[in-house]
């Protein structure tokens, strides 16, 4: 009561001076330096279910750019589209990206495979936390089902790659200007495959399994709707269209698979060397995606974690989230970001993995970074500088008899 009534006669005084005195939730917040690009801070606890995903773009930008595209088609109703990819072709200097993200993702995967034969891991059976340990964590962050009677505790058990490291799915497009929506009647035609296998395809790897139509030229926009002259002409002659244009090289995949299968040789590699290399091929893949990401397209729901790589998101009615019966079981499609392809999967930070459990009264004290960078800094390697202060490796936290002792 006291410290309500100073707070309130120190408001009254500000009032009087003309100033304005408020107390918000932005004035606790972990303080964010931008000047040093090295410093991140914890990541922020996950949204309510019932809450959307922030735009990556503001809503003011996008309405500007709607404008300024119905304007541009009400001067030009008939135009060739001159950038790429929008008018169906490929962009020439992202051909390498995508072949060096889709050998990155395959080096990774194996080498977490060979790292949890030596590190364990463990996950909770009732919700989606990871940790890197020999003994799960006692820290009471469980939203599980009935994680109320177990006063929010996790049950922990052995978990795996995937667990990791996750990829969402993504329906595959065949030609992803002139058919780029999937109706819900072909849900079950169409084959479903990772979204950053989809992205790669897209943008220049060619998979024998899963084709992806190859132009030579680019297509036209009548009053919004995607033209293909070329593929008429070609019917009319009578003569078949190629599925792959000149533009992406046809061999590529091929010599993609022989130098990932020559980079990994059967000779035993120390535990520090496996580390460092699948570290590097997570960098390199995030690295890509966040290239790729700015040239092609990829939208996600904005309440549940459906993924779809295209110019627009597919029209099947599968989402389950919030207020889905508003929107009849359809996506509400916004803006995607990296996060969305490859998800991320944070952890606790353990110093030792075979000392004691992290406890829950002293989680203020320990830091977090994504589960591939824990479990790779475990086999050896060294901690990447983006990651330092979110792992808090400079702060020691007190031992259990002495939490009583700490302010």
């Amino acid at each position: 009561m006291l410290a309500r009534r100073i707070l309130a006669s120190f408001r009254n005084i500000d009032r009087r001076l003309g100033r304005s005195y408020s107390v918000a939730a932005a004035d606790f917040e972990f303080p964010t330096y931008p000047d040093n690009p090295h410093y991140e801070d914890l990541p922020r606890p996950s949204r309510s279910k019932s809450e959307r995903k922030p735009y990556p773009t503001p809503m003011k930008v996008l309405i500007r750019k709607a404008k300024e595209e119905r304007e541009a088609r009400k001067l030009q109703p008939c135009r060739m589209l001159e950038k790429p990819p929008d008018n169906g072709l490929l962009v020439p200097q992202l051909i390498p990206v995508s072949h060096r993200v889709y050998r990155a993702r395959e080096s990774l995967l194996k080498g977490l495979s060979e790292l949890q034969q030596f590190i364990p891991i463990q996950r909770c059976r009732f919700c989606s936390e990871v940790h890197i340990g020999h003994v799960g964590h006692e820290i009471r962050t469980c939203s599980g089902p009935k994680s109320g009677f177990r006063n929010a505790t996790h049950v922990w058990r052995k978990g795996g790659v995937h667990d990791v490291v996750s990829f969402p799915k993504c329906f595959h497009l065949y030609d992803r200007v002139g058919n780029p929506r999937v109706g819900h009647d072909e849900r079950r035609i169409i084959p479903q495959i990772p979204a950053i296998l989809e992205l790669c395809i897209q943008s220049g790897v060619d998979l024998q399994k899963y084709p992806s139509k190859r132009r030579s030229k680019p297509v036209y926009s009548i009053e919004g709707r995607i033209i293909d002259f070329d593929e008429v002409a070609a019917q009319a002659d009578g003569m078949e269209e190629e599925e792959t244009g000149s533009n992406a090289p046809q061999d590529c995949f091929s010599s993609s698979a022989e130098e990932l299968d020559s980079s990994h040789p059967d000779s035993a590699k120390s535990l520090k060397e496996l580390s460092n290399e699948t570290l590097d091929s997570w960098f390199e893949m995030v690295r890509g995606v966040k290239q790729i990401m700015e040239s092609y397209m990829v939208w996600t729901c904005g309440y549940c974690s459906e993924v779809q790589v295209g110019p627009k998101g597919h029209k099947v009615r599968m989402c389950k989230a919030s207020k889905h019966q508003s929107r009849n079981g359809l996506h509400a499609w916004q803006e995607a970001t990296m996060y969305d392809v490859i998800n991320h999967n944070y952890v606790w930070h353990v110093k030792d993995l075979k000392g004691l459990p992290l406890d829950n009264n002293l989680k203020r004290y320990y830091g977090k970074a994504p589960a591939v960078v824990e479990l790779c800094v475990h086999g050896g390697a060294s901690v990447p500088e983006e990651f330092k202060s979110m792992m808090r490796l400079d702060v020691i936290p007190p031992d259990r008899d002495e939490v009583d002792l700490v302010a």
